[in-house]
C-alpha cells in the first residue's frame, strides 16, 4: 500500500493563478498598511474617534476605521493614492 502525502494545508497551487505585483507597482505602501492596520486595531478596541483632534464620535465602522488610517498615513507621507472624489 502506498503511503499517503501529507497536506501542506493549503489548496491550490502556490501562486494560484494570481499574478504578483512588484512592490514598485502596488498601489499602498508598507508604511500605509501599518497604518490602517493599526487604525482598525483602535477601532476594535473602542479607542478610536473621528473628527479634528478626535473631538468627534467613536468610530464603530471597518470602513471609517480604514478611511481614518488611510489618512494618517497621507499626513505622514506614505504611499498612498489620493482620496476619490465625491460625485
Amino acid at each position: 500500500m502506498a503511503a499517503k502525502k501529507k497536506s501542506t494545508g493549503k489548496k491550490g497551487a502556490a501562486n494560484s493563478g494570481r499574478a504578483r505585483k512588484k512592490p514598485s507597482e502596488r498601489k499602498y505602501g508598507e508604511a500605509a498598511s501599518k497604518s490602517v492596520g493599526s487604525a482598525v486595531h483602535r477601532e476594535k478596541r473602542g479607542k478610536l474617534k473621528s473628527g479634528p483632534g478626535g473631538k468627534g464620535g467613536t468610530v464603530k465602522s471597518r470602513k471609517q476605521a480604514i478611511a481614518i488610517g488611510l489618512s494618517e498615513a497621507r499626513k505622514k507621507g506614505a504611499k498612498v493614492p489620493p482620496p476619490k472624489k465625491a460625485k
